[in-house]
């Protein structure tokens, strides 16, 4: 996994909802100030909607304190549409079915579930600059209080 200091490559390519509008960007797009992603596996999953419940409950504070907010899976843009209004969440959903973020972020891990073995992105978080350094990382997400990690990251951070 990337360690904070190290750049990631932006030019990769993802489908984004924000502001109630589809579109496809380039994930240095999205770095117009500090920017956090928050990375989860997939909408409508018990631990997925409670790490995404603490960051709508507190997506203000960071929007205030200076940070875009990006939560992003591989879900579609279609379920990103509707998970969006189900939960009313402001920030951007980002579809990465591809992994783009996790290789850019070495963070492709192997995973098993009811006895299978695959490949996935970590469910982890990274606070990164506009110039595409990783300030931080959060390699193992509290879902049930992701934004209180997220908080204290970012109160360590040297502004």
């Amino acid at each position: 996994m990337i360690s904070p200091g190290q750049k990631i490559k932006t030019e990769f390519r993802l489908k984004v909802i924000q502001r109630d509008e589809v579109k496809e960007v380039t994930f240095n797009e999205l770095l117009t100030r500090r920017t956090i992603v928050s990375v989860y596996m997939r909408n409508n999953t018990p631990g997925c909607d409670r790490q995404n419940d603490s960051l709508i409950a507190h997506a203000e504070k960071f929007t205030s304190a200076g940070f875009n907010l990006v939560a992003l899976s591989r879900d579609t843009c279609g379920s990103h549409w509707k998970y969006a209004a189900k939960k009313k969440i402001g920030y951007i959903l980002a579809s990465d079915p591809e992994d783009l973020f996790a290789r850019a972020t070495d963070s492709i891990i192997e995973k098993s579930m009811y006895g299978r073995t695959f490949t996935g992105p970590a469910r982890a978080a990274y606070v990164i600059d506009t110039d595409g350094t990783v300030l931080a990382v959060i390699e193992k997400v509290d879902t049930k209080d992701h934004a209180a990690q997220l908080r204290q990251v970012l109160a360590n951070l040297k502004k």
